[in-house]
């Protein structure tokens, strides 16, 4: 045993087990983050039968979907027909921009055109990703970040539109730093060497975290959303003086419960004292039953110590989780009332 390799390493709990996770939301939820287009799935539909999609969100109590996979233009409408069209009340579809527009001249003008015209088709808000700071390039070969002067148009026309703007900025701390013993997520980075941002040809995570602060302070008007807890749910110390500062950001939990599950009591603390603006969301691409089941459980019970993923071994790091056992009040508005009022939904 004395050669067991780490990846083979499956230790079970001696602990007894937990009851079952509820089946279903304690409240009709609406799942906020969400991939169903095929951007990320190399041309094909994430949810490839749309009837089944909607048999596991009636079974397990989800009144509709946001969908962050529009882009723009024909994707977009084909995005559209699909589910928002198709499915009228279930799904809500935001768009994306394309930043090769920052090659040429005007590009904020011309983002908030492309803006101004996905919200005109029907997309219920803008989703920005994380390469907008890590990668996105304009004409001359620099770095664009997300508080660079020329997208000011783009934010203003979102402020001018009322869509919110569901922004990925940076990625987990681990991503950031050396990927050697002392990394708690060496295996994920193993698995997926391309997510590694150690090079200092990056920017380094406080710059992008500045950035996104200095984009929300700028723009008062516009509604942010920083997924996953913030975009910097290893410290929610952070998350919530943003939140106590700018009246206009927000924040959703999708993939990020292994964190807040390891510091449970924090983050219960977070979502009580801004309870009108947390947003349920999973990230998921697999819609899969038992996922939302986990997440269930994390917001509405007080069970310890259980599995964040159903994979094994879990893909963001070796720990279990606890719960936050949310009041019934807080759960409504965390699940769908706080999606509700920024999509301007149902």
């Amino acid at each position: 045993m004395r050669d067991l390799r780490l990846s083979d390493y499956r230790p079970v709990s001696s602990l007894p087990p937990l009851p079952p996770p509820p089946a279903r939301a304690a409240t009709p939820a609406v799942d906020a983050h969400t991939h169903l287009g095929r951007w990320l799935t190399e041309g094909r539909w994430a949810a490839p039968d749309v009837p089944a999609l909607i048999d596991l969100m009636d079974s397990a109590g989800l009144a509709a979907m946001v969908n962050l996979d529009g882009r723009w233009g024909a994707e977009l409408e084909a995005n559209l027909d699909r589910y928002d069209r198709r499915h009228p009340g279930r799904f809500a579809t935001y768009c994306h921009v394309d930043w090769t527009a920052l090659t040429g001249p005007a590009p904020g003008e011309r983002l908030a055109a492309s803006l101004a015209r996905s919200v005109s088709a029907g997309a219920r808000g803008l989703k920005v990703w994380k390469d907008l700071g890590l990668s996105v390039r304009d004409g001359d070969g620099a770095l664009v970040l997300p508080d660079d002067r020329r997208l000011v148009p783009l934010w203003e026309q979102a402020a001018e539109l009322s869509v919110p703007v569901a922004i990925h900025v940076a990625d987990p701390v681990a991503f950031f730093e050396p990927v050697d013993a002392h990394n708690e997520r060496l295996e994920e980075l193993l698995a997926h060497p391309d997510w590694s941002f150690a090079d200092p040809c990056h920017p380094r995570f406080p710059r992008l975290m500045a950035a996104l602060e200095a984009l929300v302070a700028a723009h008062p008007r516009t509604t942010f959303i920083g997924l996953h807890a913030g975009c910097n749910a290893e410290d929610l110390a952070w998350v919530s003086r943003m939140l106590d500062a700018h009246p206009n950001f927000h924040i959703d939990i999708a993939a990020r419960i292994s964190e807040l599950g390891r510091q449970p009591r924090r983050a219960r603390a977070l979502v009580l004292r801004h309870p009108g603006r947390i947003l349920f969301g999973t990230d998921q691409v697999i819609q899969r039953r038992a996922t939302y089941e986990i997440y269930f459980r994390f917001l509405e019970t007080a069970h310890e110590y259980f599995p964040y993923s159903v994979l094994e071994p879990p893909p963001q790091g070796r720990w279990c989780i606890s719960a936050l056992d949310l009041p019934a009040e807080i759960l409504a508005g965390v699940y769908s009332g706080n999606a509700r009022r920024l999509l301007g939904i149902g």
